[in-house]
């Protein structure tokens, strides 16, 4: 099948691109801020207009003369000033992906340095196939709410654009025009893809590496890189083939404790984590093996386990560690007992920064996946659950005894077994994780949680 056309949206810091962005895939997906610098990394999703199905990528502001902090025209956000140049790769490899790119221009503010320069680096990236150039460039001006900024719009025909398409991302005028002109300027889209891929998801607090590992994972620098907490903000999307399966890898922002979540952009950066965790199939939860299990990465396991997703414990930063025979087997007690409740997960020992056991774990991640969609017969279940009430029969409550007459998996991904009973109300669920693990016994269900489901009968 071919690919979808792709648009990428550019432009010099706080012109609304992030704005636009989420105008056109109906929904809040990138971080809006007034503050500029507030999107870092690259962001994508699909959008339809009139049938047409295209994928637009979300950029970083591209400000070559933001050359360092206290330069440039507008003030940065906090920190910001570090990722400029990463900022600048980053918009640059989504120019070399798409198609068409919007060059996203401030009504309001007129033509500015940034975007000349910007312009002319757009222009220097095109290249000439069939007698056009691409990728196909649109001049969109934003913030064009009022009638004095439309008609001092005409000082961008500067920039050397025969048509000028004038907008408010905010308010959404002036959009569904510009879509017309956009999608008449795609090449044949093809067939429409349909996203079967396995989605896996990396997880943690802040600062653990988990930018660092899709990067190795990946053997490239795909999301921005950074030991200073709160790097990613956004929950990035990266298609890849592995060994013939299609992967959708997803990087998130750090996610802390709720009492500690900062108001504004952070919060929205953890929502979109945990949303990340639902739409996934595998979460690599990574843990900082210097710091250990700490309670923040408890709390995220939870919530993993809340919304039934398999899961790997990779603890990251292994090379950081002074280590002698035992130490893995220790390491392994220490995370077993601080994620008692997921006994079942497998654990890696990595380091992102020299690639150490990182070529693991993806194939590990199938193994799991492959296993969470493990069908039981009736027949052994009902096995199982038979030598395991004869091994151990469920303690006794107000002179009533728990009894299971029967079992089936009724489901799978995640595992859902279903236990005919006399009265669920006499389950404990000590006895029901002694179930579970016998279970286990049998059939081991990698890093997946099952659930267990009880019916009178």
């Amino acid at each position: 099948m071919k690919r979808k056309p792709v648009v990428a949206i550019v432009g010099r810091p706080n012109v609304g691109k992030s704005t636009l962005f989420n105008r056109l895939a109906e929904e809040r997906l990138a971080i809006v801020d007034d503050v500029p610098g507030t999107t870092r990394d690259r962001q994508l999703t699909e959008v339809e207009w009139t049938g047409v199905v295209f994928d637009i990528i979300d950029t970083g502001g591209l400000d070559p003369t933001q050359v360092g902090p206290g330069k440039g025209q507008e003030p940065l956000s906090v920190g910001s000033h570090q990722f400029i140049e990463q900022i600048r790769r980053q918009a640059e490899i989504a120019i070399q992906e798409a198609d068409v790119i919007l060059l996203v221009v401030d009504g309001q503010s007129g033509v500015t340095p940034a975007d000349r320069e910007i312009n002319d680096t757009l222009r220097k990236s095109q290249h000439r196939k069939d007698g056009e150039l691409f990728p196909k460039i649109m001049l969109v001006v934003n913030k064009c709410e009022s009638r004095e900024v439309q008609q001092n719009a005409v000082q961008f025909y500067e920039l050397g654009y025969s048509e000028l398409h004038l907008i408010s991302s905010i308010h959404g005028t002036g959009v569904g025009d510009m879509l017309d002109e956009l999608i008449d300027l795609f090449p044949d889209p093809g067939e429409e893809e349909i996203d079967d891929s396995l989605k896996i998801s990396i997880v943690g607090k802040p600062n653990v590496g988990k930018s660092s590992l899709l990067n190795r994972l990946l053997g490239e620098e795909r999301v921005i890189v950074s030991a200073i907490p709160g790097t990613t903000r956004d929950s990035i999307d990266t298609r890849v083939d592995f060994d013939g399966v299609p992967l959708t890898l997803i990087d998130t922002a750090g996610i802390r404790k709720r009492g500690k979540v900062q108001p504004g952009v952070e919060h929205y950066s953890v929502v979109r984590a945990m949303k990340a965790i639902e739409r996934s199939n595998v979460c690599l939860l990574v843990v900082d093996a210097y710091e250990g299990v700490k309670s923040q990465d408890t709390h995220i396991a939870g919530h993993i386990l809340d919304e039934w997703k398999s899961v790997i414990v990779v603890v990251n930063k292994w090379d950081l560690i002074e280590k002698d025979t035992h130490t893995m087997a220790e390491y392994t007690k220490f995370v077993r007992y601080e994620l008692n409740f997921m006994d079942y997960v497998p654990i890696l020992f990595t380091s992102a920064e020299t690639g150490q056991r990182v070529d693991q774990i993806l194939p590990l991640a199938l193994r799991v996946h492959q296993e969470r969609l493990v069908r039981l017969p009736t027949s052994q279940i009902n096995r199982i659950i038979q030598q395991a009430q004869d091994k151990h029969p469920a303690p006794s409550k107000a002179g009533r005894h728990f009894k299971i007459y029967y079992g089936a998996q009724v489901w799978n991904d995640p595992p859902t077994i279903l236990l005919h009973v006399n009265d669920p109300e006499l389950a404990h669920f000590t006895y029901l994780r002694y179930i579970e693990n016998q279970i286990r016994e049998k059939a081991p269900f990698l890093g997946t949680p099952i659930r267990i489901r009880l019916r009178a009968s």
